[in-house]
């Protein structure tokens, strides 16, 4: 690439991508000399780019921040996608982020060509965001436990439980999952010698100790699998049993995959055993299977029957069944 603005562009390009490059693999991906490379190097530096360098072998070139943030280069689709981005991040529940989503959106489309402001526009045309609901979560915290991912520190911490109570935590993060509009960090309790999942918007007071860790084996493969796992783990489970005024046969074909456990008790009856997390799917679905039930347990159901079945007299403008 003997083109010195279009060359000193795509190092730019490379150097912003967050890693280390050997000289020896610049100057291979832009078919220029080592030599080459430490003068582009150094003009990028006079540009106000802060560069650093390290010696050794497995030294080279990175972007480090610096007091002021020079002028980023970025191709046509990572600009459309950082704009597409931003206006999805302004419906988004960490607090404080929607308005500067929107100041960053209205700098970045100022200076995007018209075919790509199109290609935005099209985006934004064609999908709408459901705007943010419950709790909103601080960025500052967010940022606080990024950086000690990235930077393999602990972290101290106050959290806020379900019931209230406030404990102070230290831990090793490992990872932040979005999930369901809410953010939580998988870290290494160093306190408790166990794995947790915490609720970032629970979280006062983040802060970095400086002291480095020993990344330890991940708890599971597919970490946003796990968080799903674990937060199934601790949602309540009702389970109940209820005997049907059909036979298992019949009901096995109405429930499909949800069946559950049937036992056939003859008389053209049969009980069904189940699980769920709410009242509600378990009272929903026995209403659904068009036979008459008597619920055995929990009394929690027969509660909630009561409540859905004087509901639905008021609605339908009926007495209530002395």
């Amino acid at each position: 690439m003997t083109d010195t603005p279009a060359r000193l562009l795509g190092l730019l390009s490379l150097l912003q991508t967050p890693r280390e490059w050997p000289g020896s693999e610049l100057a291979g991906r832009l078919g220029v000399s080592p030599r080459t490379i430490r003068r582009d190097i150094d003009r990028l530096r006079e540009l106000g780019y802060p560069v650093e360098a390290s010696r050794g072998v497995a030294g080279g070139y990175r972007l480090v921040a610096g007091t002021a943030m020079p002028p980023l280069v970025l191709d046509d689709d990572e600009a459309v996608a950082i704009a597409v981005g931003l206006r999805t991040a302004a419906g988004q529940s960490v607090s404080g982020i929607e308005e500067a989503s929107v100041r960053a959106l209205a700098k970045l489309e100022q200076v995007l060509p018209a075919r790509l402001r199109r290609r935005v526009g099209t985006l934004g045309t064609a999908t709408v965001a459901a705007p943010a609901t419950g709790p909103v979560v601080d960025p500052a915290q967010l940022t606080v436990f990024a950086g000690a991912i990235t930077n393999h520190e602990t972290v101290r911490f106050r959290y806020r439980a379900n019931d209230g109570a406030e404990t102070r935590r230290r831990a090793e993060p490992l990872r932040l999952v979005a999930a369901g509009r809410r953010w939580y960090l998988v870290a290494y309790d160093l306190d408790r010698a166990d794995w947790r999942v915490f609720r970032a918007d629970r979280v006062r007071d983040a802060q970095a100790t400086g002291g480095r860790t020993t990344p330890r084996p991940p708890p599971a493969a597919d970490l946003a699998a796990y968080v799903l796992d674990r937060l199934y783990d601790l949602a309540p489970t009702y389970r109940a049993v209820a005997v049907l005024a059909e036979p298992a046969a019949q009901i096995a074909a109405r429930l499909g995959v949800a069946a559950g456990e049937l036992t056939d008790l003859g008389d053209g009856r049969c009980r069904w055993r189940t699980h769920a997390d709410t009242l509600d799917w378990l009272a929903f679905r026995l209403l659904g299977l068009g036979c008459e039930f008597t619920v055995e347990e929990p009394a929690e159901l027969v509660g909630h029957l009561k409540v859905l079945g004087a509901r639905a007299h008021a609605a339908a403008g009926e007495p209530l069944p002395r």
